[in-house]
């Protein structure tokens, strides 16, 4: 049966069976991609009757020469570029650990967990306290240090970094779940063979660890960067609605949500959306290019 050749019937019958699905992502995820695209297009756009006037390139090179966008460009970056790294280089520290036979290694790999699942409103309901100038657990503790109170979710200069803080606690379950599957598929007779001719435990990790985790690194990374530039939930809960004070911390997609629904220009966030879509497309590519230069066996 399984090596059977497909026949016009059996064809038909695979395809009735994926209809509902297919109906489904193609309502949900084909159309509004295209019907995005071309609205990107749209220069002179009535919404209540849905007429057309204009199309062009006008909404492109406006995002362009936005500022606003230009900020929300270089935070969303900055916000890629802080939370990244630290989140794979502490999952992986975390795995490695949690891949040792310690106690409760069962109740610890839980517990990590446990905030990828919870709600993003939750969490930031949380972390708004724990960030509170005046009753919060981080400033109570900055205070054995001699650190004067911060305000992390008021001043400009600190709404970034309390929120690349939050960001990086809340998807360690993920990433730590994935570095245990790859730590656990390395065959220990690699490590005893390393213990035998006198490998130090770091060189160990680095010349066994490392190579063999490096598809798990490779796919955590694509994933953590393309999660990351889409970042919205995290900062609409954290500070209540706002993208920050002042604006600071504004992200691609905040700008489009902004355009979207709050100012009604559906070209400009159309435009937006898919200026988002290359940069993530980009990137993605030269990560695949750098994953199979260095992804060998």
């Amino acid at each position: 049966m399984v090596n059977q050749r497909p026949t016009f019937s059996s064809t038909v019958k695979a395809l009735l069976y994926l209809l509902p699905a297919l109906m489904i992502i193609g309502v949900f995820n084909i159309y509004p991609i295209i019907k995005s695209f071309i609205m990107s297009f749209y220069t002179d756009y009535d919404y209540f009757k849905n007429i057309v006037y204009e199309y062009g390139f006008d909404n492109f090179v406006f995002i362009f020469q936005d500022r606003e966008f230009g900020v929300a460009l270089k935070n969303t970056f900055i916000f890629v570029l802080g939370v990244v790294p630290i989140s794979i280089l502490l999952s992986l520290g975390i795995a490695i650990l949690l891949n040792s036979n310690i106690k409760l290694r069962g109740l610890f790999r839980s517990i990590y967990f446990i905030p990828f699942v919870t709600s993003v409103v939750a969490v930031s309901i949380v972390w708004r306290w724990i960030y509170h100038t005046e009753f919060g657990l981080m400033n109570y503790f900055l205070g054995f240090f001699g650190i004067d109170p911060i305000k992390w979710l008021t001043d400009p200069q600190w709404s970034m970094p309390a929120l690349i803080i939050m960001s990086i606690w809340k998807g360690l379950g993920f990433n730590i779940i994935i570095f245990l599957a790859g730590l656990q598929n390395i065959d220990k007779q690699y490590y005893l063979a390393a213990q035998i001719d006198g490998a130090k435990p770091f060189s160990r990790f680095m010349n066994i660890t490392v190579p063999l985790l490096s598809p798990t690194t490779f796919f955590v990374s694509i994933v953590a960067v393309i999660n990351n530039f889409k970042v919205f939930d995290e900062i609409y809960a954290l500070f209540d609605g706002k993208p920050g004070p002042a604006y600071n911390a504004q992200t691609i997609v905040y700008y489009i949500y902004e355009k979207f629904y709050n100012e009604w220009e559906f070209g400009i966030a159309s435009a937006a959306a898919y200026v988002l879509f290359i940069i993530i497309f980009i990137f993605t590519l030269i990560q695949l290019y750098i994953g199979k230069r260095r992804v060998n066996y």
